[in-house]
């Protein structure tokens, strides 16, 4: 068993690298707030992260079985519908998702 100076000297460089990675961000945060680019990616994210989850939804979905094929089809028109109706892609991702999740455990 290793001793006790050197089990603190690794939960301390541990918790040195760990603090240093999770601060880093933070430095460049004043010049990433005046950046174009960040601006237009944030515009463009919420489409980008809900056609994921539409891809990663449907790649191995057989439309022929009802019982795969509803959830999905529920769940996206759930996710389009409150898109659309509310514009907020947090619920709607989120609606979206446990309709789909309620349904597939439901028919299985």
């Amino acid at each position: 068993m290793p001793e006790a100076s050197y089990l603190v000297a690794a939960v301390l460089v541990s918790a040195g690298v760990t603090w240093g990675l999770r601060a880093l961000p933070f430095t460049f945060l004043g010049r990433l707030r005046s950046s174009e680019l960040l601006a237009h990616a944030g515009d463009g994210l919420p489409v980008g992260v809900m056609l994921i989850l539409v891809l990663h939804t449907v790649r191995e979905t057989e439309l022929g079985d009802v019982r795969q094929a509803l959830p999905v089809v529920v769940g996206l028109a759930v996710t389009g519908g409150l898109h659309l109706w509310r514009g907020n892609a947090l619920l709607s991702i989120f609606s979206g998702t446990a309709v789909h999740v309620a349904l597939a455990s439901a028919l299985r």
